[in-house]
């Protein structure tokens, strides 16, 4: 609930010339985020309420899914990374630094090692098991090339989640799981991510996929079968006798990344095969006792012999999700936003603020729609109605409610879809109920 006069919204008129991207751009321009540094922002009142939503769904998801929420400290000692023998092959995308008594410390670009220390320390039985943590956490890679606004970013927020099992067969149910955890959290942001078999990189293992949405400035070349355009993942999910997730439908369509696709090697027709751009907007490894092993993270079997935990990590990017789903629903004038995530439910426009009819109507409307349970921003400012009808088609709020005097002296609003454009004239009263009841309806 806020009114625009009340409100911190420093939209731009113009395209900012350092963004080469659409997202980097509306983003920008819509007042969510300002730079701070080379690939740093800081997030102001509209970006950081998408934020939370997207947060807010992830949230959710993972702990629907079982998993059980944290928080791990963003620097961490260089020691564990030496235990398990990244700390010098990682390279300079890590952030080293000392602390004043010299130290070695460094900000967490992931945490594989800090999340394996917790468990070496408290687990000491398969009777702990399964265990999924996760936590939800600004990261820092010092990329060389930051750029792209908050798609590759140098911070940025992430979840990341760890499973720990006593067996291969144990740790797939985790990875299967959180493989369905992951079809539902991107479809409840109005995204179809295509799950992709995809290269380990340094977080390392042996298996491995990446979900991905389509958009054509993604940083990653895709293969895929055009059926994935067609599919329903989520419904489609099917569960075997004990109830766990069963994930093989999923990865019998043909869908690889760049970096794994060999056309000598690809048994789909060339007709049915599409190439395109890719956001990742998610990545989920399993590497058995990669970490476990070198840590000393073990736990005692049923028959007393020691373990080495398996173990997985799920990423999910939460704040270049922000930039992905503009990236994927944008016009030429502005963000189109899903419901799911918009920072407001509707955008009320008084095209002639101070009016003795439009002001009361406006406020009727915004009341209402506030005892409703929505969430409505009132643009009650001085700008002219183009810069008014310019701005909420920027910030892409999925309705807009429009008050001019000439509709207000027949007894009628303008209620306008964002996304199809369409509009419709009714009563205050009936807008009011029409929006109450497409929210609940989501």
């Amino acid at each position: 609930m806020m009114r625009l006069s009340n409100y911190f919204l420093p939209v731009l008129k113009e395209n900012p010339k350092e963004a080469q991207i659409a997202s980097h751009r509306l983003m920008l321009r819509a007042g969510m985020i300002q730079q701070s540094s080379a690939g740093i922002y800081s997030w102001l009142p509209l970006g950081l309420k998408v934020l939370e939503k997207i947060e807010s769904i992830v949230r959710e998801e993972q702990n629907n899914s079982g998993a059980i929420e944290i928080k791990m400290p963003t620097i961490q000692p260089a020691e564990l990374w030496q235990e398990s023998g990244r700390y010098d092959d990682y390279g300079l995308e890590m952030l080293r630094i000392q602390d004043r008594h010299e130290r070695d410390m460094l900000y967490g670009p992931t945490n594989e090692e800090q999340v394996t220390d917790i468990c070496r320390s408290h687990l000491r039985s398969y009777k702990s098991l399964p265990l999924n943590l996760y936590h939800i956490q600004w990261k820092f890679r010092d990329e060389v090339r930051p750029r792209f606004g908050v798609m590759r970013g140098r911070e940025f927020l992430m979840k990341d989640a760890y499973s720990f099992d006593i067996s291969q067969d144990a740790a797939r149910i985790a990875y299967n799981k959180m493989f369905v955890a992951y079809l539902k959290t991107f479809s409840r942001m109005g995204l179809t991510a295509i799950p992709m078999e995809a290269d380990t990189g340094p977080i390392g293992g042996d298996m491995s996929h990446e979900f991905i949405i389509l958009a054509d400035t993604g940083e990653s070349g895709v293969y895929f079968h055009k059926d994935w355009l067609d599919t329903n993942m989520v419904t489609d999910i099917s569960y075997d006798q004990d109830l766990q997730p069963v994930v093989d439908s999923f990865t019998s369509l043909y869908a690889k990344t760049d970096e794994k696709h060999d056309p000598a090697n690809c048994d789909v027709d060339s007709a049915d095969l599409l190439n395109r751009r890719g956001i990742e907007v998610g990545h989920i490894f399993y590497f058995g006792t990669k970490y476990s092993e070198p840590m000393g993270a073990v736990v005692n079997t049923a028959e007393g012999a020691p373990q080495p935990l398996h173990m997985g990590s799920y990423g999910i990017g939460v704040s270049r999700l922000v930039g992905g789903i503009i990236e994927a629903s944008h016009d030429e004038r502005g963000i189109i936003w899903p419901a799911s995530v918009s920072p407001f439910d509707v955008g009320i426009i008084n095209l002639k603020s101070g009016h003795e009819k439009t002001d009361p109507v406006c406020e009727q409307i915004y009341q209402g729609l506030c005892d409703a349970g929505l969430d409505p921003l009132l643009d009650d400012s001085s700008d002219s109605s183009g810069a008014k009808l310019a701005s909420m088609d920027l910030i892409g709020l999925p309705w807009q409610v429009i008050v001019g005097p000439r509709n207000v002296d027949n007894g009628v609003v303008e209620v306008k879809n964002r996304h199809t454009g369409e509009a419709q004239e009714m009563s205050a009263d009936k807008a009011i109920t029409m929006l109450a009841e497409q929210a609940g309806a989501r």
